[in-house]
């Protein structure tokens, strides 16, 4: 909603200042590739998608530093601002694409005066949620809506749950939280997972946004991938006291392994930040290049696919939605796994062996017999693999 780093340029949906019922409101900048791109996904798609959209900040005049970079929304905007996304939704539907819900803001902390960006406190958010943004969406007949709230690291998320959840009232509104992976290379961060589920285990949690930043991607070039030298911006620009949670690591290994250890600490869904870039890694206003998924040579129209996709697809290819996630164990310490269960009923193991050798295991299911030979399994070394079992008729 509005531009972003990833955009051409930074424009607002509501570029006239002072338009307090926004009767200029218009989404004219996204019909020239957003919007198609989007009708032409929901058309290829056979089991379709869920959206939601995100906010990196509001427009400049509705902030006390009227800049696109950093400040606050202005408590007289708060009715503007919540009325914003119920135009949003309002465009959008008329153009046949439905909204499933939406994060409140990215990234509330900020992102280092870089990009666009606009800050919140947890009770600052919550007070907007609770008071403007929720009933309006509700009074416009947008109630079913879901609102994600903080959509930032994992290591704060323990004081903004606090508040966000600390009464039925300042919950109301709120369907869940929503997180980034930034704060860490390697860390999951599975007690913080833990303490927010915890705190609203009937909400959702929702992993919104994870890359390889601060690189230029390598075309075509597997290899590349699985090197530990293909890290992130926390290697050279995170602060000495947080160094520690940067080592090099290889974007393959990361991608594994934050998908399961989200999975298995109660995270509903991890989603790709950005799913499809091109060969420098944008289009960004910014220059802030990142490694994706899927590559496109937009002069050639080539398009390539890199381990970070066919990591990924061992999860959303075989775990499907409104899967149940199973408790698992494992003894090597070279493997890391996880396990769901599908609506059909076929049962979906995940397993990653991070070390050096091929590795021999037996899979043993609670309740379920099986025989032996059906069970043992080998796995590469440096390798993902993902195991299916169905349902017997």
């Amino acid at each position: 909603m509005n531009s972003c780093d990833f955009s051409l340029s930074q424009y607002s949906y509501a570029p006239v200042a002072d338009d307090l019922q926004l009767q200029h409101f218009s989404v004219k900048e996204d019909e020239a590739d957003i919007i198609p791109m989007i009708k032409e996904a929901m058309e290829i798609s056979p089991d379709g998608f869920k959206l939601f959209a995100s906010p990196w900040t509001a427009p400049p005049w509705m902030k006390d530093n009227k800049e696109w970079v950093g400040g606050k929304l202005l408590p007289e905007y708060y009715d503007t601002w919540a009325l914003f996304f119920s135009k949003y939704v309002e465009e959008y539907e008329k153009r046949g694409i439905p909204i499933w819900g939406f994060t409140v803001e990215n990234e509330p902390h900020g992102n280092g005066n870089n990009w666009e960006s606009m800050h919140y406190t947890p009770k600052e958010m919550t007070q907007f949620v609770q008071h403007h943004l929720g009933p309006h969406l509700e009074e416009k007949g947008y109630g079913d809506k879901i609102i994600l709230g903080y959509d930032q690291n994992r290591a704060g998320i323990r004081e903004w749950v606090d508040v966000m959840y600390a009464s039925q009232e300042s919950s109301k509104y709120y369907d869940g939280t929503a997180i980034h992976w930034y704060e860490s290379t390697y860390e999951v961060f599975p007690e913080e997972l833990q303490y927010a589920h915890e705190k609203a285990p009937t909400k959702y949690l929702i992993e919104t946004e994870g890359c390889i930043d601060s690189e230029v991607p390598a075309w075509k070039d597997d290899a590349w991938y699985w090197k530990k030298e293909a890290t992130d911006w926390g290697w050279d620009w995170a602060p000495e006291d947080q160094k520690h949670l940067h080592p090099k690591y290889a974007p393959v290994n990361r991608y594994a392994r934050d998908i399961i250890g989200c999975l298995n600490n109660w995270v509903d869904g991890w989603v790709d930040w950005n799913m499809v870039l091109d060969k420098q890694g944008g289009p960004n206003w910014f220059k802030n290049w990142c490694a994706a998924p899927v590559l496109v040579d937009t002069e050639s129209d080539e398009v390539y696919f890199t381990p970070l996709y066919y990591v990924m697809t061992h999860f959303s290819r075989f775990i499907r939605p409104d899967a149940v996630v199973l408790d698992i164990k494992w003894t090597d310490t070279d493997l890391i796994a996880t396990a769901a269960q599908n609506p059909d009923g076929s049962i979906v193991v995940v397993v990653f062996n991070e070390g050096e050798n091929k590795k021999n295991f037996q899979l043993n299911f609670e309740g379920i017999r099986f025989r032996e030979s059906e069970t043992k399994i080998t796995v590469d070394a440096q390798a993902i693999q993902t195991i299916v079992i169905k349902p017997k008729n």
